[in-house]
């Protein structure tokens, strides 16, 4: 009797199968590459809707803060704000006590021109999560919170990138 026709099944796992920095990389991957198409479909690139994103509560942020939570390099996201800047959807404020500080944040303009990508997002994450519950999906959100909050202090942890150097981010 053949088994030709058969899936082979590996005997053991890999290690990467099961180790928890490969999968939040896979998943982030392919979360974040389903959504980068919808992102470059409205005419955005993958960092300028992390910047937008990042900005959209309409709060003020050091550039140095940006760069980390959009995990891109700070002289990447300063080339990137100045042309954010001179279409109007972002704007650099000076710290009101240290000079050496820049913040920045979202125009009305820019909050107008990303509020249909926030709800495709917010759309695109529901489907992501709807087969799970809403109770087990705000459990996934808390544990990874938690991990991000426990190894944030770490050296390593506070390093950044480019987005072609990171299979995704937490902004996808």
């Amino acid at each position: 009797m053949s088994h030709a026709t058969e899936p082979s099944q590996p005997t053991s796992a890999r290690f990467v199968d099961g180790y928890l920095p490969a999968l939040l990389a896979l998943a982030s991957r392919l979360i974040s590459g389903e959504f980068h198409e919808v992102v470059r479909q409205h005419g955005f690139s993958v960092s300028e809707w992390r910047v937008m994103a990042s900005l959209a509560d309409g709060n003020l942020i050091s550039i140095g803060d940006l760069a980390q939570v959009t995990v891109t390099k700070q002289p990447t996201v300063t080339r990137l704000l100045d042309r954010m800047e001179s279409k109007g959807q972002v704007e650099r404020v000076p710290h009101p006590s240290d000079r050496r500080i820049t913040l920045v944040r979202i125009t009305p303009q820019g909050s107008r021109t990303i509020e249909r990508l926030i709800r495709l997002a917010r759309e695109h994450e529901n489907r992501v999560l709807e087969p799970f519950g809403l109770a087990r999906a705000e459990e996934l959100k808390n544990t990874l919170r938690q991990i991000i909050e426990l190894h944030a202090g770490h050296p390593a942890g506070n390093e950044t990138a480019d987005e072609d150097a990171l299979p995704g981010s937490m902004l996808g």
